[in-house]
């Protein structure tokens, strides 16, 4: 079974919000569980797609995960520099893992970043409990950032994202 990587469709949508809303609930990463405001968020692909480049891991016609790419700033980008592109809400369902979708959509950003002009790094954020994350982004030359290190919601303490980048 081949994975393939694309740009999300409409009718896609849906589903890969729901898909990444579960994949964020059940790995415990949401810090207000299900009242939490950024579970709409991740839910909300359309607003995604309006604004950076979505894209679906599909195999035998079936979602398996997805990623929001951030081609040199704008609205969707957290952290990265001018010059750098970003990846967001990376997330493969659970009954998915362990096939490579995950890495496949991360190497599917690299190589979007490799072809933006003027493009010199990739970066990311992610939660310190997201280990199986971690080995992908490693594996693939990213190197950790700690100066680069952030709070989303300063009011809450122990949620501090680590950074991650490649350089091109």
């Amino acid at each position: 079974m081949d994975i393939v990587i694309r740009p999300a469709a409409p009718a896609e949508y849906t589903t890969l919000g729901e898909i990444t809303a579960q994949a964020y609930l059940q790995d415990g990463l949401l810090t207000f569980g299900e009242s939490d405001w950024y579970l709409g968020e991740l839910k909300d692909v359309a607003k995604r797609a309006a604004a950076a480049d979505v894209l679906v891991a599909v195999a035998d016609d079936e979602v398996l995960g997805g990623v929001t790419f951030v081609p040199s700033g704008g609205p969707m980008a957290d952290i990265a520099r001018p010059g750098e592109a970003e990846i967001r809400m990376l997330a493969v369902g659970h009954s998915a893992r362990g096939r490579g979708a995950g890495e496949a959509l991360v190497r599917a950003c690299v190589e979007r970043a490799r072809a933006v002009e003027g493009c010199t790094g990739i970066v990311l954020s992610t939660q310190h409990v997201m280990h199986a994350a971690h080995r992908i982004y490693e594996r693939l030359g990213f190197v950790r950032v700690p100066e680069r290190d952030w709070n989303p919601i300063p009011h809450v303490d122990d949620l501090l994202l680590l950074t991650y980048e490649l350089t091109l």
